[in-house]
């Protein structure tokens, strides 16, 4: 086992990408260059997954984003592209121009005044890689340029953050080809990986290392083979020893290494080192010659890399290592599906992939689908976290490999991880456009479940009323609670179900509270531990053997609209909403047919149930009156104009009705609608004050409903 006294979060140094330096744990808190994580998990989902999989409005870029850094709730993204533009905005519509380069507020999304131009004089100019300074104040960038903000600097740049400005005291002096990853250590040294085979006209290939502070090249080497890149680099956390991934062939002389090794931080020697292999058998200490490293993330609890493989039988998904001693593999997660990041945030690695298939886990079968983002334990990586916001691929021309670069920041008390790609779109948000950019939080759940119970049916047992439903799932709360309802009135039990998208188990609850010889109505809503909840399943219906005591029923409208007194000859009779109101007035209408009552019964009991809108007004704390129309009307003509004539006699009221998209229910006499039993009710809805009250009409899945309540004379 790894050892977890510290929980001490490393800077975040990777392919593309850094969260600032050594860390300091202290009173519930977790400070990284200046990033503090808050100790509080997001509300509402299942833990240990503590980031949401809300993503919130975010600017976006019009191509790829390659890499990642953060500074004091600064987050750093570099790559390929040449504008950014507001959440929703269209492409090439509302766009600043950049030039591969774009800085932001963590908090809201919105770019900050950094502007840096990376650019070339020939070909393609693209950042692959940032990373932070240990106190927080440099920012390094690799690539591919040749210059920054007219600053002549080859592949590799130092930036002044307070000024966002080229550092004319360090200047690597040349490297020979592209760079992909980039370190700074506390030691004082950058580590570079990359295709390149010189630094400053010395040999150095796919790994190197300079001084931070002036850019002259070190002693350190560790040279891999010639034909293939280093891609990731990492001091650990005692500055003991670096983590080098790519895809590079031979390492320090040894032929057999491939794409993954640990060597000494004073030398470059190897300490641990893995072996390239034809057949994968994802044994210790092995790797497939086609899979390579994409990513890396160290802390206090490991050494965690991301994968990717090329052809069949290759290794796709991501390893831990233990930090220390000989470096065991704790384990390695099989699924398929290129990995392309790792980032860990308390205890859980998060990760960016295009899976399809975590079957040999036990987990997901292929999905003849991908899905881009996954989370699991550092400890173990089954079972999959319940951690799914999904992105698209990406549009053609491009790899098509969706989301790439990971970093994790915090600023006003929350922490948000940003993630970068080539997607186009958030599948897990109604494929809203989104163009390579979108970030979450540990901030509490705000949506509900993507799905709720299907399948529900109801049958007589022995002793009551049995209930089965297939369980719905979510896409942060693996544990969803189900409230029963029984004509229209929630049970006390609720059970919950874990669940995920490939597994939802069946729920089972009997109803031992039933009359004989009575029909039941039942319907089932799931919600997250935040009160999330999805609309309520199909009714369905059991009679009960037996003589009945006691039956209730439901009605839903069959008419309903408003009418405004500012507009008084419009018809709002198809709207999804109705509106009350005394002053600048408003009034509802509804119809509703009523059943008789059943053989030797009378009307014992009768309520109206209506649910306010989300809308931010939604909610009133006037006194709503239901009356009844002794007048004509019809949905689609009635205006405010031709209104009905009411009773002057109250039915009932609503009070209290403050909160958005909640049910409300008004007690009615049950004199008012004895004579309408067997024909049709018309009721207005009728307010004593200035505060609107905006309730869904039948146009909505959430009907205005009258139950009545029958029992025996």
């Amino acid at each position: 086992m790894h050892k977890r006294k510290h929980r001490q979060k490393h800077r975040r140094t990777r392919q593309w990408g850094a969260l600032g330096a050594a860390v300091a744990v202290a009173t519930g808190t977790l400070v990284t260059a200046g990033v503090t994580y808050s100790s509080p998990e997001a509300g509402a989902v299942t833990p240990p997954v503590a980031m949401t999989a809300d993503d919130l409005p975010t600017w976006q870029t019009n191509g790829v984003v390659w890499s990642m850094a953060e500074s004091n709730g600064v987050v750093f993204a570099g790559g390929t592209f040449s504008a950014i533009r507001p959440p929703g905005a269209a492409a090439g519509t509302d766009e600043t121009k950049v030039a591969n380069f774009a800085a932001f507020d963590a908090a809201t999304g919105e770019p900050t005044g950094c502007e840096l131009d990376f650019t070339i004089g020939s070909g393609t100019a693209t950042v692959r890689a940032l990373t932070v300074s240990p106190d927080g104040r440099t920012l390094y960038a690799g690539g591919e340029f040749a210059s920054v903000n007219g600053t002549s600097r080859s592949r590799v740049a130092a930036i002044d953050i307070a000024s966002c400005s080229v550092k004319t005291g360090f200047d690597v002096g040349g490297v020979s080809a592209r760079v992909y990853g980039l370190d700074a250590a506390a030691s004082g040294r950058l580590y570079m990986a990359g295709d390149f085979k010189s630094v400053r006209g010395t040999s150095r290939v796919k790994f190197a290392a300079v001084n931070a502070s002036t850019g002259a090249l070190t002693s350190w080497k560790a040279n891999a083979g010639p034909d293939r890149a280093g891609r990731v680099i990492e001091e650990t956390p005692d500055g003991n020893n670096v983590v080098l991934g790519g895809d590079f062939n031979g390492l320090n002389g040894d032929a057999d290494v491939h794409g993954l090794a640990v060597v000494r931080a004073d030398t470059g020697a190897t300490v641990r080192a893995y072996k390239g292999v034809s057949n994968n058998k994802n044994n210790p200490y092995e790797m497939h010659w086609n899979s390579l490293v994409k990513g890396i993330h160290i802390d206090g609890t490991g050494i965690y890399t991301a994968h990717e493989g090329h052809g069949g039988g290759v290794f796709d998904g991501r390893l831990a290592m233990n930090l220390g001693g000989s470096f065991t593999e704790r384990w390695r997660d099989t699924c398929l599906g290129a990995t392309q990041d790792v980032t860990v945030y308390q205890d859980v690695l998060y990760s960016v992939s295009h899976a399809h298939n975590c079957g040999s886990m036990g987990q997901f079968p292929e999905l003849n689908e991908r899905q881009h983002m996954l989370a699991e334990s550092v400890d173990d990586p089954t079972p999959l976290l319940s951690w799914f916001p999904d992105t698209d691929d990406g549009p053609s021309g491009t790899e098509q490999i969706g989301p790439r670069v990971m970093a994790t920041s915090s600023s006003g008390g929350k922490d948000y991880m940003w993630i970068g790609g080539e997607f186009t779109r958030i599948q897990s948000n109604g494929n809203k456009k989104q163009q390579g950019l979108v970030r979450f939080a540990n901030t509490p759940d705000s949506r509900k479940p993507v799905a709720g119970p299907t399948a529900v049916t109801a049958a007589n047992v022995d002793g009551g009323v049995r209930l089965r439903w297939k369980a719905g799932w979510d896409r942060d709360d693996s544990k969803l609670t189900y409230t029963l309802y029984r004509n229209g009135e929630a049970l006390a039990t609720k059970p919950t179900l874990d669940s995920n998208f490939w597994t939802l188990p069946q729920g089972s609850f009997t109803d031992r509270d039933v009359q004989p010889g009575t029909t039941y109505s039942y319907r089932i809503a799931a919600s997250d531990a935040a009160g999330n909840t999805t609309a309520k399943s199909e009714a369905v219906q059991v009679t009960t053997p037996g003589t009945p005591t006691e039956t209730t029923l439901e009605s839903t409208a069959t008419a309903d609209a408003y009418v405004n007194g500012a507009a008084v000859d419009a018809n709002y009779g198809t709207h999804n909403i109705l509106l009350v109101r005394k002053t600048s007035p408003y009034l509802g209408y509804l119809r509703f047919s009523l059943p008789e009552a059943p053989s030797g019964m009378t009307l014992k009991s009768a309520k109206l149930t209506l649910r306010t809108t989300n809308d931010a007004s939604a909610g009133t704390s006037d006194t709503i009156g239901v009356r009844p129309v002794t007048g004509s009307w019809s949905e689609s003509e009635v205006t405010y104009a031709n209104r009905p004539s009411l009773s002057s006699t109250a039915l009932g009221e609503f009070t209290g009705a403050t909160d958005l998209d909640t049910e409300y229910t008004a007690p009615l006499t049950t004199a008012g609608l004895t004579g309408s039993l067997g024909g049709t009710l018309d009721v207005a809805l009728t307010s004593d004050g200035t505060d609107a009250w905006w309730v869904r009409a039948r146009e909505t899945s959430y009907d205005p409903k009258l139950t009545l309540t029958f029992g025996a004379n």
